[in-house]
């Protein structure tokens, strides 16, 4: 379930994209980022903490060794360093599929999402909310081996998802698509620690068409069911094994993060 291309209505990867100072988007994405930052200036500092929470997330992954292969579902535009930089900046011959429903982020990925020879990259045209499409990807099937540990990747995605699309339902369809051994890996955004100002951010995304569905710690760690966390567990994503000091609080960054394995 891919959506058609329309500049004229915010999609969230743009506005992620314009969150993150990037330069591809449309002047509804910006409108849409800027009421949302105006109810909340920690809506700039999510994002950006987001990415260094990916980056620690592939690289403790990437460093294991049982896991050389990565699917990453909501992509977004092409930011440095993406997935497959910083899985084959550890082990070159790591395999990545990217996975998105913006037209643009499929251009941009066809140019830029490219890895090392020794590995491999490649991208899907699909919607989380229709699983099925993604698992049956020829692309898919063509880069990653389903007999092999696969590392899926959900960063700042599920939010999207309303309850009544069932987004734990979706996670568990995926999961159970993958060999034991593979890992699962979500950020989430939440109102946990300021529910005044993130309600208000959720409710102005959701005015310009965005679902936004801030979810508890209890709420994010229901997608992790059946599978063995690894520690730290589920915690505010400055608090996963952080490997530098941050001049930020959880409660302007406002995610929650965890990775768990597959038994």
């Amino acid at each position: 379930m891919t959506e058609a291309f329309d500049t004229g209505r915010p999609h969230p990867a743009r506005v992620y994209d314009y969150l993150l100072g990037g330069k591809d988007n449309f002047a509804a994405d910006r409108a849409a980022a800027q009421q949302g930052v105006a109810a909340n200036p920690n809506a700039v500092t999510a994002p950006r903490q987001n990415r260094a929470f990916l980056q620690r997330t592939v690289r403790w992954l990437a460093s294991r060794r049982d896991v050389k292969q990565f699917l990453d579902i909501g992509t977004g535009l092409p930011t440095r360093p993406n997935v497959h930089e910083v899985a084959q900046g550890i082990d070159p011959a790591a395999r990545v599929v990217y996975a998105d429903n913006d037209p643009i982020v499929l251009a941009h990925a066809r140019a830029l999402l490219t890895g090392r020879a020794e590995g491999r990259t490649d991208y899907v045209e699909a919607d989380l909310r229709d699983p099925k499409s993604i698992l049956a990807a020829p692309e898919l099937r063509a880069t990653l081996d389903f007999d092999q540990p696969v590392g899926l990747l959900l960063y700042a995605v599920l939010h999207f998802i309303e309850d009544d699309q069932d987004p734990y339902g979706i996670v568990k369809e995926l999961m159970d698509a993958l060999p034991a051994g593979s890992y699962l890996v979500v950020s989430h955004i939440t109102a946990d620690h300021d529910p005044e100002s993130w309600g208000r951010f959720a409710e102005i995304m959701r005015g310009q068409g965005i679902p936004t569905r801030l979810r508890s710690r209890d709420e994010v760690g229901r997608f992790f069911d059946g599978l063995e966390l690894v520690e730290p567990g589920v915690v505010p994503i400055l608090q996963w094994r952080p490997d530098q000091e941050v001049p930020f609080t959880d409660t302007q960054v406002a995610l929650y993060g965890g990775v768990a394995r597959k038994p």
